[in-house]
């Protein structure tokens, strides 16, 4: 496959995700803990933007491709995860949202995969609620990530609290509503 930009930032998210873990298990006299929380922001911020960038050079460079389409959610999903995960055990972020996150976007990728299967992968193709769900998890994680207060005033932690769980009512919508468009093909599967 020739150099393709947009799948080249994919990559570079894909890239990030063990930086963005091993940042915490560096010694406190190497990073302090606010170096860590700022290094790992920045990194999960670049991680989103590459998001953002990736879809949009791959349109209008016109590089747009079936690995790519592959790649993208993918590497979302990862960075994501491996996020919660970190907050997770840095008693950042509750369990049951962890739960809800990981395991809505494991439900959706499966339920998408069986439906491209039984040629009815349209009826579960992005919509709205999921791109609002996303929206709210890339914003909030960086706070939970940075858990600091910034400008003297803005308590990151409660922000991304409340953000984190506004991400996690907007993942179990979009799982309903992913869920109920597959359901009269997956009615007539199962049956």
């Amino acid at each position: 496959m020739p150099f393709n930009l947009p799948i080249a930032l994919t990559w570079l998210r894909v890239a990030a995700i063990p930086l963005l873990v091993a940042v915490f298990y560096l010694p406190n006299d190497l990073l302090s803990p606010f170096e860590k929380n700022l290094i790992a922001t920045i990194l999960f911020v670049s991680a989103a933007v590459t998001d953002w960038l990736d879809g949009f050079l791959a349109r209008k460079m016109k590089q747009e491709s079936a690995f790519g389409q592959f790649l993208d959610p993918v590497a979302d999903k990862l960075i994501v995860a491996a996020a919660l995960l970190v907050l997770l055990n840095m008693d950042r972020v509750q369990v049951w949202v962890a739960l809800i996150i990981i395991g809505r976007e494991i439900t959706i990728s499966a339920l998408r995969e069986w439906m491209a299967l039984l040629g009815a992968g349209k009826s579960v193709a992005v919509h709205m609620v999921g791109k609002l769900k996303t929206t709210a998890q890339m914003i909030a994680i960086p706070f939970l990530l940075l858990n600091d207060t910034l400008f003297g005033w803005l308590d990151c932690a409660r922000v991304g609290t409340w953000l984190i769980w506004v991400a996690s009512f907007l993942t179990l919508w979009s799982m309903f509503y992913y869920m109920k468009k597959a359901l009269p093909q997956l009615a007539g599967k199962i049956y």
